[in-house]
């Protein structure tokens, strides 16, 4: 039997019509998935991974330990400084996931008496490095650079000694795919003498000539303290990296308990990173991809004016687009809907979101096309016509 305590809780997400559960991938028209080039289905990167496994002599299944270990095995090497050298940075470390990323970063780096100002909509990981962090944090209001000065304004007034403040963000959204001024925050992060990190996880392939990133678009590289990049998202594989100075490295290898206490990536995951990354060095193989994404994106905006959706959607130019349904059984009701035409786009759901702020959350890719895009926003503007804006 499950604990009273336990059973009490999921009861609760079943009256409130939030119960998770995990499903099979669908056949449906993908507006759901984070593959936003198409790289995780791209054979060439599959068969060039297998080719560096095979150039490199890593013919095994695993890591076989941690990377201070057994684990750290050559190719590790290579990918951090492909890394360094597309996301222009000193030095990048790569750990198993965004969420091990996050996790090993904020549990370790803001110390005792340090301060984190954060935007309230930042992502779980942050919060959960963060809370197991001895670090002061205190929440700013979405992308608000005036409340972020406020509070840097009374944290600076302090006075105390040997207090490090740090600033965070995303440069884009994961649930409302919106960016914050990034070039206005740091300014602000000079001014106060803040560190400021980003995570970057939606805006690699996404932004950038050749899909670096919403900070090296904007020339911001040398102005962060530290970049979180992801690979499970544009890249099509897994993984993810923070990207700073050689002593920043030197300070999580020893410090990053996500990162010690953990079996590193198998060989065959660091391949498919480094093939990943050469379709971005070498955008001939995939032009078409990073051309066309951005092209969908805007007509895909384009069609929400048009059709007078407008209103609906969060303002953004990301690959995530995200339509405002208040209540959750409103949004699962649409989205089933969507489903049962031949659309994959799923409901987001209170407590992800903030009640009242539940929302169809549209994923656009590559290879996406303007048939599919038109076509299921036209069955939206159809679904919602009975529901308040």
């Amino acid at each position: 039997m499950l604990p009273q305590k336990l059973q009490a809780k999921l009861d609760k997400r079943t009256e409130s019509n939030s119960l998770r559960a995990l499903t099979h991938q669908s056949k449906l028209i993908d507006f759901s998935s984070n593959d936003y080039l198409g790289f995780a289905k791209s054979e060439s990167i599959f068969r060039e991974a297998s080719a560096i496994l095979e150039s490199s002599g890593l013919k095994t299944n695993g890591a076989t330990g941690s990377r201070l270990l057994s684990g750290n095995h050559k190719l590790y090497d290579e990918a951090e400084n492909l890394l360094c050298g597309f996301h222009k940075t000193e030095a990048a470390l790569i750990f198993n996931s965004g969420y091990d990323a996050n996790v090993g970063f904020f549990g370790s780096v803001p110390q005792r008496g340090d301060v984190i100002l954060y935007d309230e909509f930042i992502h779980a990981s942050i919060r959960d490095g963060m809370r197991q962090s001895l670090a002061k944090s205190y929440k700013c209001k979405h992308n608000d650079l005036a409340d972020f000065e406020r509070l840097c304004q009374v944290e600076r007034s302090r006075n105390q000694l040997n207090t490090e403040m740090y600033i965070v963000t995303e440069s884009v959204f994961s649930m409302d795919g919106d960016s914050p001024d990034l070039e206005q925050l740091v300014f602000l992060c000079e001014k106060y003498k803040a560190p400021l990190i980003v995570d970057e996880a939606h805006a690699v392939g996404v932004f950038g000539k050749n899909g670096e990133g919403l900070i090296q678009q904007l020339g911001l590289e040398n102005k962060v303290f530290a970049r979180l990049v992801t690979f499970g998202k544009a890249l099509g594989c897994h993984g993810a990296a923070i990207l700073g100075s050689e002593q920043l490295k030197k300070y999580l290898v020893n410090f990053a308990r996500s990162l010690i206490y953990t079996t590193a990536l198998a060989p065959h995951a660091v391949a498919t990173i480094i093939s990943s990354y050469n379709q971005l060095y070498r955008p001939d193989n995939e032009i078409i991809a990073l051309k066309k994404l951005p092209e969908n994106i805007q007509f895909f905006i384009k069609k929400t004016d048009f059709l007078g959706l407008k209103s609906r959607f969060i303002a953004g130019k990301s690959a995530i687009q995200s339509a405002v349904i208040p209540g959750n059984s409103n949004v699962k009701m649409l989205s089933r809907k969507l489903n049962e035409a031949g659309f994959d786009v799923k409901p987001i759901l209170s407590p992800t979101v903030p009640a009242g702020q539940e929302r169809l959350r549209f994923c656009l890719h590559s290879y996406n096309t303007e048939q599919e895009i038109s076509t299921v926003l036209k069955l939206l503007a159809e679904l919602v016509n009975n529901f308040p804006a």
